[in-house]
């Protein structure tokens, strides 16, 4: 993964922990700025690593500090140069989803050995849209309701997220909320 996800979970763990507990935790752990440096690679299992530590300082679940880093980076995508592209990828929630493989196929092209993930709608009415996300990476799904869940937000709808693991990936469920009910 890029360096870009490093420093999110670092800005994640000082807005719970405060920049000092944070200095002390990543030096007590050998983490120093060459670990997130923007337009560096790291392996997947230093990005693990990193949010293993995290998850065990907040005393969370690795799925739930999974889905709250999720939730985070698109705050912090959003203040980002990606910023932009995340305000251009489309102006409701559907939408958004339809344009995520777009997105990433731009971002790609700044970041050629990014493995990025695929979405795609499978079906879709007023109430519930069903999204398969398909992705080389395991174990990311609590991030990606994370992710799911602030952009319902970020678009003003309250939703429910229920996902199911099948063979080619997972489909997320996502049931809309009507604001009366």
């Amino acid at each position: 993964m890029y360096g870009m996800i490093h420093q999110a979970a670092r800005d994640m763990a000082v807005a719970h922990l405060g920049e000092a507990e944070w200095e002390a935790l990543a030096t007590s752990h050998g983490l120093s700025g060459h670990h997130f440096i923007g337009v560096d690679y790291y392996s997947d299992a230093d990005t693990r690593a990193l949010v293993k530590l995290i998850a065990r300082r907040l005393a969370l679940p690795i799925d739930q500090a999974l889905f709250e880093f999720g939730r985070f980076w698109i705050a912090f995508a959003g203040a980002s140069a990606y910023g932009r592209a995340l305000r251009m990828a489309g102006d409701d929630l559907e939408s958004f989803i339809e344009n995520l493989d777009r997105m990433h196929a731009s971002i790609k092209s700044n970041m050629p050995l990014a493995s990025l993930p695929s979405f795609r709608i499978l079906e879709s009415d007023q109430r519930t849209i069903h999204v398969l996300y398909v992705s080389a990476r395991e174990g990311l799904a609590p991030f990606v309701h994370g992710i799911l869940s602030a952009v319902a937000e970020r678009f003003g709808e309250t939703v429910i997220i229920d996902s199911t693991f099948h063979a080619h990936g997972v489909v997320f469920e996502i049931t809309r909320i009507a604001p009366d009910a």
